[in-house]
Formats: C-alpha cells, structure tokens, sequence
C-alpha cells in the first residue's frame, strides 16, 4: 500500500503553503541575485530588484532561466555557493551541446534523499523495503537519486546501476528486491529478459516500481506492470532542478504530485511566456525555492502538461501535473502537424500482436517530409503469410492516421530487432537534420 512519508509537507493546506513558498522565494531570490552574477545581470535587465518580490504571486516578474543560460555559465556559472560547500557534482549527457552541470551541498543532498523517500513511500516503500536502483550511477543523477532516497527510507539499496541485465535479474531473485527503480524502456526490457530466462514472475518478491527519466504513456504502465506484476509509480525530475524526485505519482493514478514545498511549477504559453491557468495545456517552469547549490529561477523545462490545485482522493494536498505530453523540443512537425512520440506509443499499445518497440524515421523527399513508422512484432506472432502481415499493417496505419490526423508509412520489423535501452531509449531518427 502507498505512504505518505512526510504528512505536514504533502498535505499542508493551501494557505500554510502559500505562506512558505514566499517565505523560501524571498529569500532565494536575494541569495542568487548577491551571489549569482548571472542572475542579478538578468534581473537588472528586466529592471526586477529582490524587494520587488513580496510573496509567490510576484514570482512571474522574474526572468526564465534557460539550458542555454546554463551552456553560457559552464561550468559552475550558476552555482549558488563556492566550490568548497559543493560536496557532489551531476551533469546531463551533453548530447545536444555542452553538458549541464548541477552542484550539490551537503543539505541538498539531504533534501534529495527527502523528495525521493516520498516517492517510494508512494510505491508502498519503508525500512524493510529492498530497493533496486537500475538507473545509470555516475553523472546521471537517476542511480544516486534513487539511492539516496532508499537509504533516507531506511530501506535496504542495491546499487545495480544499468547493464548486465541477466545478472540484475538474478540478484533481483535471490536478494527480494521489492522496489526496482529504473526507466519505462528498462523496466520493460527486464521483463521480456526474465520471460526470456525461463523464470516466473511470481517467484520475485517485486512488489512496485519507480520508472521514470523518459516519457511513457498509460498503455507502457499497464503493459510494464502485467508483465512484472508491480504496481508503478511515474517519478518526475531533471538534472537543472535536483534530479528525480521533484514530483511523483500516487496510487489514485490521477495525476503527478510535485513536491512543491521545494520547487515551485508554473504552467506558460511556450511562445509567449504568459502564465496560464489551471487545465492548460503549456510548457512546465520550476523555481527552486531550498537548493542551495545551484537554484534555478523560472527555468523553462521544455516539457508540456498542465497543472491542477484539486485535493487528491490519497490525501495529499500538493499541486498535482498531468502526464508530460512531450517536449516542446521534441515535437515532431511533420506536414504541419504536431506529432509527439507518445501519441505513437499509446496508439501501438493498443493493439495486441505488436510488441512495446518502435522507431520514428522522419525523412525529406524533395520538398515534402516523410514519417516511417518501424514497428517490431510480438514474438508470439508467427505468421509469415502474406495477408496476415498487410492485415496488422493496415490495422497499424488507420490506427496511427487516427491518432496522429497524419498518414504515415508502416513498416513491421522481426521480433528483438530494435535496439534495447538500458538508460534512455532513443525513439526517433530525424534525416532532415543531418
């Protein structure tokens, strides 16, 4: 059954938590504008002093924060604090420019371990839980993220990190892991190995888990957790705000609670910068309000969803986030028409002889842009006959010309044929870029 591990934080009434998200944004703000240079830079431009900010509600008179303002101060531009109360330091894979650098202090750390024994409270964890970290270790901050939330649990941690899946498994079985904690694509991939190995499901003591650090869709949950026989919770978080654990789902699936008391959300048109009101769909913006490190102010995720302030049937109080849509960034426009790849994924999870691995490869031909769709059979489909085949891509292509309003070429891959992931998974191939 879920917990609440910190009842006065995540049910705290409206009014109390008002009072200390000014209290804390007060007092932040002052702080990186005298020791931040940065920041005060971009505050003047804007002409905003600290004392302009008198409580939440001024919160929108501050700039954004953006991953380029991140890339411009590398590596320790943004850092709140100097280098000798930074006791650890995280950084995101850097794919796309210069790696984000995130430093932490020996509070922040504390605080990390506080946010994520939330989250596996919420998974049903506590001291006698055994949690498996099958996140990344290392720069990546889903290992330790998880790590330290299982030990500020009290719970026991096994720090498999990702790789040697078989072995994993193994330790999984033998130690009686309750918790594992790892990406949705992971999580799956772990599934199909143990089907793989002969083994039941039902011999594991597994009891949930904590999958998050990629997009996935409703339909991945219900598929992940009949395969392993878990209940799920989705964990939220980024390297620039502190890493997983900045909010996290409950067991009345109805929404992502963000640990709000700490990192305050807004919601703005992603074109504008206008703060939008409850039940809009925009872009996701964080303001850190008790890091001490590296507090980012108004920083622009990138991620789409919308915000409500509704109580929860659970019992908590704290502001809850729908599922990300997709990212701002990573929406597709093919034709012009907005396609996110979790509109791929929920629509192909619906239909049963297809298994949970696909890949976009968008493509120019002259002036006209192209979307294949490779999607790999389930490996209890068998049949090699012709009309079998064109009847499962025909069912593909109406199914995803629905979801989408766009046609797209299908095209059915062998079973195991698209690469496993045991960190991210990479959905897309876009051709027009290179």
């Amino acid at each position: 059954m879920s917990k609440i591990w910190n009842p006065e934080a995540e049910c705290m009434s409206r009014d109390k938590m008002h009072a200390l998200q000014s209290e804390r944004l007060i007092k932040k703000v002052k702080e990186v504008y005298d020791n931040v240079p940065h920041y005060r830079a971009k505050m003047d431009e804007k002409g905003v002093k600290p004392e302009d900010i008198r409580s939440v509600d001024d919160l929108h008179l501050l700039p954004f924060t953006s991953k380029q303002d991140l890339r411009d101060t590398y590596p320790n531009g943004l850092f709140a604090r100097p280098n000798k109360d930074i006791v650890e330091i995280h950084a995101t894979s850097g794919t796309t420019g210069k790696q984000v650098v995130a430093g932490y202090t020996k509070n922040d750390l504390e605080l990390w371990g506080e946010v994520m024994a939330r989250v596996l409270a919420s998974a049903g964890g506590d001291e006698n839980s055994v949690v498996q970290s099958s996140y990344g270790y290392g720069l990546f901050t889903g290992g330790l993220g998880a790590h330290y939330g299982a030990q500020t649990l009290g719970a026991m941690a096994i720090p498999t990190s990702s790789g040697n899946t078989e072995r994993q498994i193994r330790m999984m079985k033998d130690l009686g892991t309750t918790i594992l904690c790892c990406t949705p694509s992971y999580a799956a991939y772990i599934g199909e190995t143990i089907r793989e190995m002969g083994l039941d499901i039902n011999e594991f003591k597994l009891e949930a888990g904590v999958f998050g650090a990629e997009p996935w869709t409703v339909e991945m949950q219900h598929e992940i957790e009949k395969m392993l026989n878990i209940r799920t919770v989705d964990v939220y978080g980024l390297t620039e705000i502190i890493g997983p654990g900045v909010a996290f789902s409950c067991e009345k699936e109805c929404g992502i609670h963000i640990n709000e008391d700490h990192f305050i959300p807004e919601i703005i048109d992603p074109d504008t910068g206008e703060v939008l009101p409850d039940g809009t769909l925009g872009e996701l913006v964080f303001t850190c309000i008790t890091k001490e490190g590296m507090p980012v102010i108004r920083y622009r995720t990138r991620d789409i969803t919308s915000l409500t302030h509704e109580p929860c049937e659970c019992g908590r109080t704290l502001v809850r986030m729908g599922k990300i849509q997709g990212r701002s960034d990573d929406m597709l426009i093919i034709r012009g028409v907005n396609v996110f790849p979790s509109q791929v994924e929920s629509a192909l999870l619906d239909i049963s002889d297809v298994a949970p691995y696909y890949m976009l490869i968008v493509d120019r031909v002259g002036t006209r842009d192209t979307l294949e769709v490779q999607v790999e059979m389930a490996p209890d489909f068998f049949s090699d006959e012709i009309k079998h085949l064109e009847k499962l891509e025909k069912e593909i292509y109406e199914k995803l010309k629905s979801a989408l309003g766009l046609a797209v070429k299908v095209k059915l891959v062998e079973p195991k044929s698209i690469t496993r992931s045991e960190g991210k998974a990479v959905r897309v191939i876009d051709k027009r870029k290179k």
